[in-house]
């Protein structure tokens, strides 16, 4: 391998070819520390033209690619395997914004745009970027469009799929394809972008795209409901859908633990209720009027909800303030979970009208197979995307609690095929869940998948072990 990696140093300079052990240990390193692989070695182009010779190369010499982003997937998509028989593409140094479009709405990014970078610059030329999710900090763009990822507004503005245009693609010959257009009608055959989005890097390397912009609202009013019951949570998603309108960009459902959980572990995040209650809805509109009719129309709504006895109660944000800590309490479960011990994760998506049908179900088949689990259920419940995460017992150990994780996913994995769902909503495949979804594709789907794949990548090369 050494012609190869000498090869390398030529294209893209020996500082960004890593080899050492303690360089490549992040890159390979899944973040939540559960995995880690091994690479020949990690390299770091810095233009969509080096990006293409590299792969040119490992087409030559029959190497693996993983690309990566900000490392952040939950599902071992962005990590090697370990065999040490690939090489770790990493984007970040693609991190130019290279145009704004405010006329067209439009940004055209490269994938190692960190999120958060891509959110401040639409704002510094008076648009928004409505795509938010709690790694944004870290998470690239990259990223966010191969795992097609979701967050907290997709009721109002979609997936990541939604927000893109166009791309700029690396294919498996190392051919670049330039997909950068800022339109919105464009009927000239396939629609190539759609196959590389949602991908995770397995048919191609996405190195720049054309995202969406859209007019900064007026007003962003948030407040947070106390309710009974998931049935609740619906009858409220269907009165704000009616009343708000377009205006309703979240509607977060959170289950009474998670509070618990957050207060337990972040004492510093205030309670906005002095009563407890089973569930809570973080629910948010942007106004494109003003801030005071944001403030008259949520009270409307949410009194009328009030007074029909379909919500218990119910807090205004009042200030920037006041909206931070009520997201903090949503923004934070995560980490409160894995702070109180280890815990099976679902990215799961239903029909919103089969939530609370299924959640019911679904706890009382829990209940039978683990006596006194702790659902920790939290999600875009507008979108119909709920991260049900379960929780051992009160005085079980972590080991013993583990030890049940494939019947409890076969469990609630069956229950959401039952419903019409699926089994990853957001977060992807990766190699996590490469053998699961043959329980529940039909072999029509994955007989297609697999004609993708050996038509773009007949070498694969691309991230391979991962979705297929």
């Amino acid at each position: 391998m050494d012609d190869f990696l000498q090869q390398c140093r030529a294209v893209i300079g020996s500082q960004y070819v890593l080899i050492d052990n303690a360089d490549r240990e992040p890159y390979e390193t899944e973040w939540r520390q559960r995995y880690r692989g091994q690479s020949l070695a990690v390299l770091r182009p810095a233009s969509t033209s080096e990006v293409a010779d590299l792969v040119k190369l490992c087409r030559q010499f029959k190497i693996g690619i993983v690309p990566q982003g900000g490392n952040t997937g939950l599902v071992i998509g962005g990590v090697p395997d370990s065999s040490g028989n690939s090489v770790v593409l990493s984007l970040c140094r693609l991190n130019k914004i290279r145009t704004i479009d405010a006329a067209n709405n439009t940004i055209t990014v490269e994938a190692g745009c960190i999120l958060k970078q891509v959110q401040e610059a639409a704002d510094a030329g008076q648009r928004l970027f409505p795509l938010s999710l709690a790694s944004e900090g870290t998470c690239t763009i990259g990223g966010n469009l191969s795992s097609n990822a979701g967050g907290t507004a997709v009721l109002r503005y979609g997936n990541t799929r939604e927000l893109c245009l166009g791309l700029e693609v690396v294919n498996a010959n190392g051919e670049i394809w330039d997909g950068l257009r800022g339109l919105r009608k464009d009927n000239t055959g396939y629609d190539l972008r759609d196959l590389f989005i949602g991908a995770e890097g397995s048919l191609g390397i996405i190195t720049a795209a054309v995202m969406k912009l859209y007019p900064k609202p007026k007003a962003i009013q948030t407040a947070l409901v106390a309710l009974y019951s998931p049935s609740a949570a619906l009858d409220l998603l269907n009165l704000s859908r009616e009343e708000f309108g377009p205006a309703l960009t979240g509607f977060e459902l959170i289950s009474a633990i998670c509070v618990e959980l957050v207060h337990k572990h972040f004492p510093d995040i205030p309670l906005p209720f002095s009563d407890a209650y089973p569930h809570y809805v973080l629910l948010e509109i942007s106004d494109h009027e003003s801030a005071s009719h944001a403030a008259q129309l949520t009270e409307s709504v949410l009194e009328q909800a009030l007074e029909s006895g379909m919500i218990a109660d119910a807090v205004i944000a009042d200030s920037m303030s006041q909206t931070n800590n009520l997201w903090k309490l949503r923004e934070n479960i995560s980490m409160a979970q894995a702070a109180e011990g280890k815990n099976i994760k679902h990215d799961i998506s239903l029909p919103s009208s089969c939530i609370p049908d299924f959640m019911k179900t679904t706890a009382q088949l829990l209940e039978g197979h683990v006596n006194g689990c702790r659902l920790v259920c939290f999600g875009h419940m507008g979108d119909g995307n709920l991260h049900y995460n379960i929780s051992p017992p009160v005085g079980v150990s972590d080991q013993d609690f583990i030890s049940n994780q494939e019947a409890i996913h076969r469990l609630v994995h069956d229950q959401v095929h039952a419903y019409h769902g699926s089994i990853s909503a957001e977060h992807g495949i990766g190699s996590l869940k490469r053998e699961e979804i043959l329980r529940y594709k039909s072999n029509v789907e994955i007989q297609m998948m697999h004609a993708i794949k050996s038509a773009l990548d007949p070498d694969n090369i691309m991230n391979p072990g991962k979705i297929l």
